[in-house]
Order: C-alpha cells, then sequence, then structure tokens
C-alpha cells in the first residue's frame, strides 16, 4: 500500500494527476476477477499498434522529403571542420550538422564509436530480459493490471493486444548478450506464482511461451533504477549531437515527447 501511495505522488509530480485511488470493492466492481488490496485506475490508459505507429511515422518522415537507409551499419563518427561524420562499414561517408543516437541496445556501442566523445562520460551498458506468456483462450479482464513494480521492471503484468489477447509479463533475467531473447519454458512456472497472487483463478497449463525483449539498463542488478539519459551537446560537448541512453519501454509512449524534447536541444 506504500508502494502504491508513493506511485501516485510520483505520477501526480509527473503530471499524470487524473490517477484514481480505488478500494478493494471498488477495484472488484471493475474486475470481478482481480484480488487486491488496493488499486489505481488511470483512465487515459490505453494500448497501440506499435509496428502500426513505426510506419506511420515513417510514412510521415517520407512525406516531408525524409529518406531512411535501412540495413546501414555503421563503422564510427568522427567531428571535423564542424560536421558529424558517419563512416559506414560498406565504405559510404555521411557528412550532417547533427546527429540523433536514438539505436536502442546499440546506443552506447555507436557512442563509444565516437572518437569526439569522452568514454568516462558514458554510462554501463546493462541487459534486463523480460520474457512474455500469453493466455490460451479468453481474457479475464477488460483493462491492463499492473501489480506494483519489481526491483528492475514493471513485474509480471497483464496487457492486451489490439485482437484482445491477454499476455503475461515481463519478467527480470539479467542476460550477458542483448541477442539473448529465447523464451525459456520453464520460467512460466514463475509466471503462475506471480499472476496468481491478482488473478488466483489462473488455470494451471493456459500459459504458453511467447517472446521476448530486451531493456537497454544503465543500472545493474541491485542498483536503484536509472532514468532515461538525453545527452545533448551542454553535456558532452560534441555540437549536434544527441545521445539517448536507457530508453526501455516507456520511452514508446513518450516517443513523441521525447522527439520534441530532442528537436528543441537541437534547435539553433
Amino acid at each position: 500500500l506504500d508502494a502504491l501511495a508513493q506511485l501516485r505522488r510520483q505520477a501526480i509530480a509527473n503530471g499524470a494527476s487524473e490517477l484514481q485511488p480505488l478500494t478493494r470493492q471498488q477495484a472488484r466492481q471493475l474486475e470481478p476477477q482481480l484480488r487486491c488490496e488496493a488499486a489505481l485506475l488511470s483512465p487515459q490508459t490505453g494500448i497501440v499498434d506499435s509496428h502500426g505507429l513505426m510506419l506511420s511515422l515513417q510514412g510521415d518522415l517520407e512525406h516531408a522529403r525524409g529518406e531512411i537507409a535501412f540495413n546501414s551499419p555503421l563503422a564510427h563518427i568522427q567531428y571535423r571542420q564542424g560536421a558529424i561524420v558517419l563512416k559506414m562499414t560498406d565504405g559510404t561517408v555521411v557528412a550532417s550538422k547533427s546527429l540523433v543516437n536514438a539505436a536502442g541496445l546499440n546506443a552506447l556501442t555507436l557512442a563509444a564509436s565516437c572518437r569526439a566523445l569522452d568514454p568516462q562520460q558514458l554510462p554501463q551498458a546493462f541487459y534486463a530480459k523480460g520474457s512474455y506468456f500469453t493466455l490460451a483462450g479468453r481474457s479475464p479482464f477488460s483493462r491492463l493490471v499492473y501489480p506494483v513494480p519489481e526491483p528492475g521492471g514493471l513485474g509480471v503484468h497483464l496487457t492486451l493486444d489490439l485482437g484482445g489477447q491477454a499476455k503475461f509479463g515481463p519478467d527480470v533475467q539479467w542476460v550477458d548478450s542483448p541477442e539473448d531473447l529465447a523464451v525459456d519454458p520453464a520460467r512460466g512456472q514463475r509466471f503462475y506464482a506471480e499472476v496468481r497472487r491478482y488473478w488466483p483463478d489462473l488455470q494451471e497449463g493456459t500459459l504458453q511461451p511467447g517472446y521476448a525483449g530486451i531493456r537497454p539498463k544503465i543500472s545493474g542488478p541491485g542498483s536503484p533504477a536509472a532514468d532515461f539519459v538525453i545527452a545533448g551537446p551542454a553535456s558532452h560537448g560534441v555540437p549536434g549531437l544527441v545521445n539517448l541512453f536507457g530508453i526501455e519501454s516507456p520511452g514508446l509512449t513518450a516517443s513523441l515527447a521525447i522527439g520534441e524534447y530532442v528537436a528543441a536541444l537541437l534547435a539553433p
């Protein structure tokens, strides 16, 4: 209950003042299958087709005469004669007045290739794998259900896709490589225990391995969660360069706001 109250205080401080405290009885009226002592209702929470969103943004960019060069591996970044110079692995050279490094899991590797950056200014990379399991059958909930967050992640929560399919996850598994994306079916046993904390009626055998993702962490196991790092020229001294580190799951929700913030950093 204390953690729930702290979440609401933080939400209000962040401008999300619409959260509504619910008693156990009020929560059960909205979601009869839910077991809890108290809850927060977020009326403005929704879901989005992330792939559709990316295609829409790509369309907007191309409509504005922008171009995207897919599958163009970058060897290193230099800064010379007032320009940021990108050397591609195939030998192509691109010069630009500004560069936004929003490479997610590879953002720190990309920044380390910039010879004008002080390596001491770069945070350390950590990888927190999160697996999802899908529910066989109809979802018992009509809303997203989040338990109080656990260290390193949001806990095993329930989300719904646009087709109404329910999935549970992600858990937190610290791994050495961002390529470790296989879902271990054995982890499903922990999922049953976690989900039954708020949905006791979950039947054995109804969770199926789904998929996994990697959080690009800049704080490791046992450390307090680090906030996003959006480092512009004022912090590292390289004109026209903005690095984004530790942009994990909430970065998708905040992507348009982050874009506006980055644009302001690069404004003349």
